[in-house]
């Protein structure tokens, strides 16, 4: 290998940044929180299937908020922030929204990489990722709510790659939505690992799928994701 191809080699992935909802858990959890919200503040049975349909319509955008689209579309704009703090409220994880493969995926990546969860949640997650076995193989935790600053902020990202200590260069981030994680990543100069679960659009674009440096399916795909990049 000549100098040349080693000034254009990517640096070596030292840290993984893993979202929670869609990676680790199902996102079908805060679904459900955001209806039962909704609901409640409707005053009415909203019908799922109508729900649904509105949901899906915004996670194809890949911009924009989910919650604000639900509160303009069912009650009004000025409802958005009781709607997100009732839905929270509601959000929980309990343990059958674990992935089946995604504690061993973990173990193997904590193997080789360090790790941190970088995710838009309450400080509450961190009791499940416990429960869960997941936490005792994260290195470093930037949550949002204790971090003060949400994806696609910038701030939220350096926080955990300053608190380990590596670079953008050596950093990888792992997410299931293009504006929040792909896009917030490519705004620090992480390369991004898209899983299209939980809120990524039904039905990816062409052009939605060449947008991160490595798409996936699933969490166990990540170890070879990683090793191609």
């Amino acid at each position: 290998m000549t100098s040349e191809d080693n000034a254009h080699r990517p640096a070596p992935t030292e840290l993984v940044l893993l979202d929670v909802g869609g990676p680790i858990y199902d996102d079908a959890v805060y679904r459900d929180a955001l209806l039962r919200a909704t609901r409640e503040l409707a005053g009415s049975e909203i019908e799922r299937e109508t729900f649904q349909r509105v949901y899906d319509e915004q996670r194809q955008r890949q911009a924009g908020s989910l919650r604000t689209a639900i509160a303009e579309h069912f009650l009004t704009p000025n409802h958005r922030k009781r709607l997100s703090e009732l839905a929270e409220s509601y959000w929980e994880y309990p343990p059958s929204a674990l992935y089946p493969e995604v504690l061993p995926t973990v173990r193997t990546l904590a193997g080789t990489y360090r790790l941190a969860i970088v995710a838009n949640q309450r400080e509450l997650v961190v009791e499940a990722l416990r429960r869960d076995g997941i936490a005792e193989h994260i290195d470093v935790w930037a949550i949002s709510e204790t971090v003060g600053a949400e994806k696609p902020d910038p701030a939220i990202f350096r926080y955990a790659m300053d608190r380990a200590g590596v670079s953008a260069a050596g950093t990888v981030h792992v997410g299931n939505r293009l504006d929040t994680d792909v896009r917030g990543a490519k705004r620090v100069g992480l390369r991004s690992v898209w899983i299209t679960r939980g809120e990524a659009p039904p039905h990816p674009t062409p052009e939605q799928l060449a947008e991160p440096d490595a798409v996936i399916g699933s969490l166990d795909e990540l170890p070879a994701a990683l090793e191609r990049m």
